[in-house]
């Protein structure tokens, strides 16, 4: 098996992920894009777009037409697991205008430090690749939605 077979495994530069697809159930392998977002190859529904990265990733994975929301949080936070289903509830509601990047401030120290994260879940909004808000705690899932949902950009019209 080459590294280009694996899935989660980097193809080039482009991370690949694995998405299922929540109305038909297919498997897409799905590599980070500064263009669109991803739909499923098998009924063309819009995927819900909730990637891992890390400091050798990162970049590529923030490089999103949709809003992006970067997530950092640790395996050991009680908080981070609270909100982690959270936004992957809001990935699956706003698909196609929103992209999740997760990342492990234990292993990603750098991407950390860079966003000044001292205190997690730290979650970090960017537009057109500039922080747009930063919210740092657990919250309600209304009002952490209340909060985020500003900060996508229109539906594109069908």
């Amino acid at each position: 098996m080459t590294t280009d077979d694996r899935p989660g495994e980097p193809t080039g530069s482009r991370p690949i992920s694995n998405i299922k697809c929540p109305d038909c159930g297919a498997l897409n392998r799905i590599g980070a894009s500064e263009r669109g977002a991803p739909h499923c190859g098998t009924c063309g529904k819009p995927l819900p777009w909730v990637v891992d990265a890390d400091e050798r990733t990162f970049a590529v994975e923030a490089k999103a037409s949709p809003t992006v929301i970067v997530d950092l949080w640790a395996p050991w936070c009680g908080p981070c697991r609270i909100v982690s289903p959270m936004l992957d509830a809001f990935a699956r509601q706003h698909a196609g205008r929103v992209k999740v990047v997760k990342v492990n401030v234990d292993d990603n120290q750098r991407l950390a430090i860079r966003f000044d994260a001292m205190s997690i879940p730290t979650m970090v909004v960017l537009r057109d690749g500039q922080v747009a808000d930063r919210i740092v705690g657990a919250m309600p899932q209304p009002a952490l939605w209340a909060r985020l949902e500003p900060h996508l950009k229109p539906p594109k019209k069908a």
